[in-house]
């Protein structure tokens, strides 16, 4: 799931240093912009993944296949039911986004042209976060690998393509998703038809729509959602904040948060292993598959966050510098970069803890601490650091994480005696 995962902010590292070394800071700056719109219109329903992770993670422990069956059908007509929503409804999403954002009107025209080019990945993006989520509650990570790296890689080598070799500049970084998210769905297709479990009952329309099966689903996916929204909303937020320091500040942080993006999704192969892992521990009683599971992913995601810390400090220019070679754009990313440095360290428990609290479906707690740290800690600091211009907002972001990082720990540690006391112990 490392690999899986890491090859996504790869790509996020490619089209950067494509945009990065165009002749004009704007193609890079709308596509960041623009970017901040997908991850409002995509990220927004991450829950389509989390939420099948966890459910399918305890039916697989409890050796239900019909429910595994349902599960996944379910995920797939709510997942369609939203991207029709999305495509029918883009031009007031577009228009009301624009709105927000009020970015430059030579940044906009760009920023435009590459959304209406990719919000027709929709369907396939959404499909996609469903099929991922089945698979890693069933603990097959390799499907998920296949999956990801032929998106990633279809969508690189057409980046290259038409931005290097056709001159499509952000239009072509748009087209390339929209083809790379499809080959990706297709792919995805063919794996779940060779992965349906064998199942002595036929899954009828009854069991599909019975309400006691659909109203958890449904109250446990509008927590995640709003979870995300507030996530979402942290990041756009701090890009939009940027941009009032002009296009050069935009883009150095754009070039930094692909730091922080390539570490969060690295550590999110931990936060997936424990999602699979509590969640099968739970489905199956089983104590010490659950203890276990905990300590092995707690110390891997703190040696992996060291490990970037390490990297950043040594080679974080090196970084900036393969990414841009625009010197309004690296002299700013040189003085915000001790930031990205101690983020993997501030922030590790709180994706760790992601994984646990989706495994054991404890989605209202997420949304509780999320809640509590945008609204009492992000926001706050940010705006009695104004004065510190864009080392306030790296500083609201960074103190953000981390009191997100220590609710979480500290509603864990409520809940766990519960958890594990519902369980009796069984052998591995």
């Amino acid at each position: 799931m490392i690999i899986a995962n890491i090859s996504t902010p790869l790509l996020g590292l490619v089209d950067t240093a494509v945009m990065g070394h165009l002749d004009n800071a704007d193609f890079l700056a709308a596509v960041a912009l623009a970017g901040l719109i997908f991850s409002f219109i995509f990220w927004s329903f991450g829950f389509l993944r989390m939420g099948t992770s966890g459910l399918s993670a305890q039916a697989f422990g409890a050796n239900d296949s019909l429910a595994l069956k349902a599960i996944l059908v379910r995920a797939i007509v709510l997942a369609l039911s939203i991207s029709l929503l999305i495509l029918l409804f883009q031009q007031p999403i577009a228009a009301f986004s624009f709105y927000l954002i009020n970015c430059d009107y030579s940044i906009e025209p760009l920023a435009q042209q590459y959304f209406y080019i990719r919000i027709w990945s929709a369907p396939a993006t959404l499909c996609q976060y469903v099929i991922l989520g089945w698979f890693l509650g069933r603990q097959n990570t390799k499907s998920p690998l296949f999956i990801v790296v032929t998106v990633n890689l279809c969508n690189i080598c057409l980046d290259l393509l038409f931005v290097v070799h056709y001159g499509m500049n952000s239009a072509g970084v748009a087209l390339a998703s929209v083809l790379a998210e499809y080959a990706g769905l297709i792919l995805g297709i063919i794996l779940v038809a060779r992965s349906i479990p064998q199942c002595s009952r036929s899954l009828s329309w009854s069991y599909l729509f019975q309400l006691d099966k659909i109203k958890p689903m449904l109250l446990m996916n509008s927590h995640l959602f709003v979870r995300t929204l507030c996530l979402i909303f942290t990041f756009s937020f701090f890009t939009v904040q940027g941009e009032k320091f002009g296009s050069a500040i935009l883009a150095a942080n754009a070039v930094l948060m692909n730091f922080q993006t390539f570490m969060a999704y690295a550590l999110d192969g931990f936060a997936h292993a424990a999602e699979a892992l509590i969640g099968r521990a739970l489905g199956a009683n089983n104590k010490r598959l659950f203890q276990q599971s905990l300590k092995t992913t707690g110390l891997w995601s703190l040696l992996i966050a060291l490990l970037f810390t390490l990297i950043f400090s040594y080679a974080g220019k090196d970084i900036i510098n393969a990414l841009t070679h625009l010197t309004e754009v690296r002299e700013p990313a040189y003085e915000y970069l001790p930031w990205l440095i101690v983020l993997p360290l501030i922030s590790f428990s709180s994706f760790l803890m992601d994984g646990v609290f989706i495994g054991a479906t404890l989605s209202r707690q997420m949304r509780d601490c999320i809640l509590l740290a945008l609204f009492l800690v992000f926001l706050p600091t940010w705006y009695c650091t104004q004065a510190l211009g864009n080392h306030g907002l790296w500083l609201a972001l960074s103190v953000f994480m981390l009191i997100r990082s220590l609710m979480m720990l500290s509603y864990y540690l409520f809940y766990q005696q519960a958890l594990i006391t519902s369980m009796r112990s069984k052998p591995d």
